[in-house]
């Protein structure tokens, strides 16, 4: 990956948690390294290709003076933010704020938080086999998509299933969709149980009955466990209701533990079957 870097970009701001930093301000010194690919603009000399440096230094000065925080940690995230929102071809961002006048009794050179930041391409299972099904799924899409610095990628179409497990229940419908999120895995997954809760899931039996069902199976490369979440899901692969509509949208997708492409998982399943 390609990186344009603007560098020591000084700004006079009002952050800090004394408030004569407050009032009388001080000086900053702002750098950050954005990720985007730059082939192609090199090659045909097209800036709209690229991603205009002094528009971005503009735009920092903006969001760094347009108000006062106690942390730069808050400043970096904001900047960080702004960056991957509003520039669609950076793909990721660092960002280092140096404090050079901070109120420490010490001689030092300057204290610093240094961040970086993406967008997570996440894929998720939705099922439901409660009420009215389709929706069910169509409602919780629109929720998700409603979700701030969250954006909506393919979705596959909805298939019925049988249910999994041995209670007798109806038909789910399932399907699979891509999004991309500047949330990382734990605050998505929080957001994710908020929609459930909203939409009136109730977990009372395993495998049972359920309004609606929305399964993290896939966040980037990463791979993660605690008691909370386990990405890659654990049993995505052993789940066809999963594989095929995931398969669908996202063939060449490979599972981070597996070292398989989806569309091979499921083929591996099929014959298992």
């Amino acid at each position: 990956m390609d990186k344009i870097c603007i560098n020591n970009l000084e700004l006079i701001g009002n952050h800090g948690v004394f408030p004569e930093e407050k009032k009388l301000g001080q000086k900053f010194i702002i750098s950050v390294e954005m990720l985007t690919d730059t082939r192609k603009a090199g090659k045909t000399g097209d800036l709209n290709l690229s991603t205009h440096y002094g528009y971005v230094a503009d735009d920092i000065e903006k969001i760094f003076t347009s108000k006062s925080n106690d942390l730069i940690e808050t400043c970096a995230e904001d900047i960080a933010e702004m960056i991957l929102i509003k520039y669609e071809l950076i793909k990721k961002v660092k960002v280092l704020i140096k404090k050079p006048w901070a109120p420490i009794k010490k001689i030092f050179e300057n204290v610093s938080i240094e961040i970086t930041r993406e967008w997570s391409d996440c894929y998720l299972s939705l099922g439901t086999n409660i009420g009215d099904k389709k929706y069910n799924i169509l409602k919780a899409i629109e929720e998700i998509k409603a979700l701030e610095n969250t954006k909506i990628g393919k979705i596959s179409k909805i298939l019925e299933t049988e249910p999994f497990g041995d209670i007798v229940q109806d038909n789910f419908l399932n399907v699979a969709i891509h999004v991309k999120t500047l949330m990382n895995a734990e605050e998505f997954l929080d957001k994710i149980l908020e929609i459930e809760f909203k939409m009136g899931r109730v977990r009372d039996v395993k495998w049972g009955p359920r309004l609606i069902d929305i399964d993290i199976l896939i966040f980037g490369t990463l791979v993660y466990e605690t008691e909370k979440l386990a990405v890659p899901h654990p049993w995505m692969c052993e789940r066809m209701f999963v594989l095929e509509p995931l398969c669908e949208i996202a063939p060449n997708l490979v599972h981070p533990l597996e070292q398989k492409t989806i569309f091979n998982l499921k083929r591996q399943l099929e014959k298992n079957i």
